[in-house]
């Protein structure tokens, strides 16, 4: 359900060396991992109380049309692996909450046959997503942001603690430019979403990463932080009546907020 203002607001293979990224499915290091997809929010339910939940989706998302940007940044959660495998995305984008298209780029905490796996992805939804050539580990700052101009999309992902970057630009049809995210999510493969890796909390926001503008966005009426929409969605991630990912209340700026994976 909408709420106005919420108050105080929270390997594969790697390609030749002139490449930087693998564009099909992601399956890193290890092919019993299932290909996952980052999509649009998934089995969203209002609550009457100012949140909604999904079953993929946890974080905050804002409304409104034609946006062109939308940033933000976090610190790389550890994930905490005993057996199995399981999966954690963390990611900015734009559409996905009211549309069928999501532009985003972002991280992953996973765990892989009990050993964890991090590395950096971007996707244009539903076109397949793509591996980047990008070191990344716990406690690592990222910073993203994509944006829109003339007829494309152009992701950009930088880990702040290494210096390392990527870029990306894409057409997609049908993008609605409806919504931007700051979203920890339980990817897909195929119909089904895939367990939620225990990512313990990640931190998003320049409250807690000092990269400035995040996070951020802009649409035809509104520019700022988050806390700046006059529609914000807090979303709880949530399967079976049973809550997996709980977002805090923004912070009294309106960049910043946590995550907490709550799946016990």
């Amino acid at each position: 359900m909408s709420t106005k203002r919420l108050g105080i607001l929270g390997a594969g293979a790697i390609l030749p060396a002139f490449a930087a990224v693998l564009c099909a499915p992601l399956l890193p290091h290890n092919t019993e991992m299932a290909p996952r997809r980052h999509r649009p929010i998934r089995d969203r339910v209002e609550h009457g109380d100012g949140t909604v939940s999904s079953s993929n989706w946890s974080g905050f998302a804002v409304k409104g049309s034609g946006f062109t940007t939308a940033e933000g940044s976090w610190i790389v959660p550890a994930a905490k692996c005993n057996s199995g495998t399981q999966y954690a995305s963390f990611w900015v984008g734009i559409d996905g909450y009211s549309s069928n298209t999501v532009e985003q780029t972002g991280t992953d905490s996973d765990c892989d046959g009990g050993s964890p796996r991090y590395y950096a992805w971007y996707e244009f939804y539903p076109k397949n997503p793509g591996n980047i050539a990008m070191n990344v580990k716990p406690g690592d700052h990222m910073s993203a942001k994509v944006v829109y101009s003339g007829s494309e999309f152009t992701v950009t992902i930088e880990n702040v603690t290494t210096g390392a970057s990527f870029s990306k630009s894409s057409t997609v049809p049908g993008a609605k430019r409806s919504s931007a995210e700051w979203i920890a999510e339980a990817p897909s493969s195929g119909s089904a979403v895939l367990p939620l890796a225990d990512f313990g909390t990640v931190l998003l926001g320049k409250d807690h990463t000092s990269v400035a503008d995040t996070c951020n966005a802009k649409d035809s009426s509104t520019a700022g932080s988050i806390g700046s929409f006059s529609t914000i969605e807090k979303i709880i991630m949530e399967k079976h009546k049973v809550k997996e990912a709980i977002p805090a209340a923004l912070s009294s700026d309106g960049t910043s907020f946590s995550v907490t994976w709550a799946a016990k």
